[in-house]
């Protein structure tokens, strides 16, 4: 097999997704700060998914890019079991804590982050692991990843500012 190579724009493309990595790891713990199960569970009377399942979404996400990279590691099984296989929300069901997401969140960080940092070009050429596109590499995936990660942070923002918390801290 012929050993493959990044480009320097695919470089590039994977230094900018570390940087947005760091800065989302830290946002949601910042973004989930002092809010209440009970206010997590709120979709203010609409069918938006609410907080405790963007939450728990984003952790099984980093989770399951994990998987991909080699970690072998999963969120606490009630969660887990919430969300493989990309579930979407189920309606009457009572997610985890926030605490629960925090701890798995910090607990899979850092690993993942080693991860992608020491991923090797044939990874990040390799295919798409959840068939997301058939012309999708992982690195694609990646950025796709960490596009979502913006996005349901910024959802997580207002959910909070709508419940009548503070705005979200940036450091």
């Amino acid at each position: 097999m012929e050993t493959l190579t990044i480009s320097p724009v695919q470089q590039g493309t994977l230094n900018a997704q570390l940087a947005m990595y760091d800065l989302h790891t830290l946002l949601f713990n910042n973004v989930l700060d002092s809010m209440t199960d009970k206010d997590a569970h709120n979709r203010l009377g609409t069918k938006a998914n609410h907080p405790a399942w963007l939450a728990g979404s984003l952790v099984q996400e980093r989770f399951a890019m994990a998987n991909v990279l080699g970690v072998d590691k999963t969120q606490q099984k009630e969660a887990n079991d919430l969300f493989k296989d990309h579930a979407g929300i189920k309606d009457g069901v009572t997610y985890p804590s926030l605490d629960s997401y925090r701890e798995d969140w910090n607990l899979i960080s850092p690993l993942l982050r080693h991860a992608l940092a020491n991923a090797t070009p044939d990874q990040l050429n390799g295919p798409d692991p959840f068939g997301m596109g058939e012309d999708m590499k992982l690195l694609d995936v990646m950025t796709y990843c960490m596009d979502r990660e913006s996005y349901c942070i910024g959802q997580l923002g207002l959910f909070r500012r709508l419940l009548g918390y503070p705005a979200m801290r940036y450091q």
